[in-house]
């Protein structure tokens, strides 16, 4: 498929860019069994719903509540799917709904795949960022991206709890998990790194 971005023996990533701001909406795949997972329901419902069908996703996964990210949400959820968002984040999503609460250290399982939750604060209270065990697969949402942290200037944002997150969390990880963020294009846990204590000087 044209939305074919990674995959190996076990694993697809599909990805679609939608929206006024360019989301990344991306689909996990079990490759044994069909079942599929959507990260972030964004923007242009139709296209997800579509993806949805073809891919086999059985559920949405919410890496935070802003309204970039949850624009198909009330679609998805009419057609269907549950929708999954961590409690800190959820009222973010009052106008749109919710189904189930994600929390710190889930695991979602999909197919034989195996999402690992790994609550991430500093973009919003809430943001939470999946990696996929035994791939060097790792879902950021907006909390890392090429070239530095999410915003955190918005409402429930704090630049030294995203600095906390992803400097315990996230670069816990070795230097060739792939980084495939909410927008713009992937990177690596060894890319991003070393720059670290850059961002901490520049404030952002």
């Amino acid at each position: 498929m044209a939305t074919l971005h990674w995959h190996n023996a076990d694993v697809e990533v599909h990805k679609l860019v939608v929206g006024p701001v360019d989301n990344n909406v991306f689909v996990v795949r079990c490759r044994a069994t069909g079942d599929a997972v959507l990260i972030d329901a964004a923007n242009e419902h139709d296209r997800l719903l579509e993806l949805c069908t073809t891919l086999g996703v059985r559920r949405v996964l919410e890496t935070h509540g802003h309204w970039d990210h949850i624009q198909a949400v009330p679609a998805l959820r009419e057609a269907g799917y549950e929708v999954a968002v961590t409690a800190l984040d959820a009222p973010r999503l009052k106008d749109v709904g919710y189904d189930v609460f994600l929390d710190d250290k889930e695991v979602v399982e999909v197919g034989r795949l195996h999402l690992h939750a790994i609550h991430t604060p500093g973009h919003t209270e809430g943001s939470i960022c999946f990696q996929v065990a035994d791939t060097p697969l790792l879902f950021t949402g907006d909390t890392l991206f090429p070239g530095g942290p999410g915003n955190t200037s918005f409402e429930g944002g704090d630049f030294p709890t995203i600095i906390r997150s992803i400097n315990e969390s996230l670069f816990a990880f070795p230097d060739e998990m792939l980084v495939l963020p909410g927008h713009g294009n992937d990177t690596t846990i060894g890319t991003e790194r070393p720059h670290l204590d850059s961002w901490v000087a520049r404030g952002w």
